[in-house]
């Protein structure tokens, strides 16, 4: 009796979104592959970045917490952040962590295969590109905005995003994984910060559209100051093509459910509202709809509902799957 390899799912994307989503699909029979923007370029992360020359390690760090199988003290302590100390402060230890195993292994990607090893994750966590790379927006007054961090605080209407070196190349088993998914997730995650620093660079595009897997796209429940202010759950997928018009999404996943008044009036105050979801712009582009109630409410905070959200993404992975046998 041979062993029956587990359905390939590759997660893409960054922030707090991503985690989110990994918590939940992490406690399923499946081979996961997260792929973690390291635009980053703010706090602790755009610190050790620009002082060690390393790509940044904050979004790394949460998605290897995500996926770590390891006591609750141990994630906690990986998580810690010092409020206090000369060169310590707003540093958290899971950063330092990452870099000074970086400086061990001479290698980012090695870096955090052995935290991988240390914090018994499950399945893979792979940076979309082994090195530092800047993100820029172009406005639609034509000004340039350069940093990950800076990006959403300009007060300026994004018109687009690019990476320098835009010649920079992903390390092959990045694309190895997305060669052999059985399906492929991108986001949640802010859309220009999060989502499209991944989508930008070279061969990563290529190959998602090149690939077999049913391509899926998770819409964030809100619209973000800075970022998406207006934007439909359509806007956000002709946000992607405009950047990427090869790039074929399959199903998009919309929360359809109205958001309590209190929290709408509290994230207003923030120039954030649901996302409508157009559904005649979502068919005229050629996507499956799913909508449900996909949300969560946690002190005050609008979160994806990790375990809704991951039983929606495996039904499509055995779907998949099924079709392919």
């Amino acid at each position: 009796m041979t062993n029956q390899k587990n359905p390939k799912i590759v997660v893409i994307g960054g922030g707090n979104g991503l985690s989110v989503l990994l918590r939940g699909i992490k406690k399923y029979p499946a081979d996961i592959t997260a792929i973690v923007t390291v635009a980053d370029d703010g706090g602790s992360s755009g610190i050790l970045r620009k002082g060690l020359n390393i790509p940044a390690p904050g979004d790394i760090r949460n998605v290897l917490v995500a996926l770590s199988d390891v006591e609750p003290l141990v994630e906690e302590l990986f998580q810690h952040r010092f409020n206090s100390g000369d060169g310590l402060a707003g540093h958290s230890l899971g950063n330092l962590l990452i870099a000074g195993m970086t400086s061990i292994t001479g290698d980012f990607f090695h870096a955090i295969r052995e935290m991988s090893k240390v914090l018994n994750v499950r399945g893979k966590v792979l940076p979309a590109v082994n090195r530092g790379v800047i993100l820029h927006a172009q406005m639609e007054d034509g000004s340039i905005v350069s940093g990950e961090s800076v990006i959403p605080k300009s007060g300026k209407k994004i018109s687009r995003v690019y990476i320098t070196p835009e010649d920079v190349s992903p390390i092959n088993e990045t694309l190895r994984e997305i060669k052999e998914a059985d399906i492929i997730v991108i986001g949640p995650g802010s859309l220009y910060t999060s989502i499209l620093p991944n989508l930008l660079v070279n061969k990563i595009n290529e190959t998602i559209t090149k690939s077999k897997a049913k391509v899926v796209y998770i819409c964030n429940v809100m619209t973000q100051k800075g970022e998406t202010i207006g934007y439909t759950a359509g806007d956000h997928l002709e946000a992607i093509y405009k950047h990427i018009p090869d790039l074929r999404i399959d199903t998009i996943i919309v929360n359809s459910e109205e958001i309590p008044e209190s929290l709408i009036k509290k994230y207003s105050l923030e120039e954030s509202e649901p996302v409508k979801i157009d559904y005649d712009k979502l068919l005229n582009l050629g996507v499956e709809v799913i909508g449900s109630h996909f949300v969560s409410y946690q002190d005050g905070v609008i979160r994806h509902n990790t375990k809704r959200l991951s039983k929606v993404i495996i039904s499509l992975l055995k779907q998949r799957v099924n079709q392919e046998s």
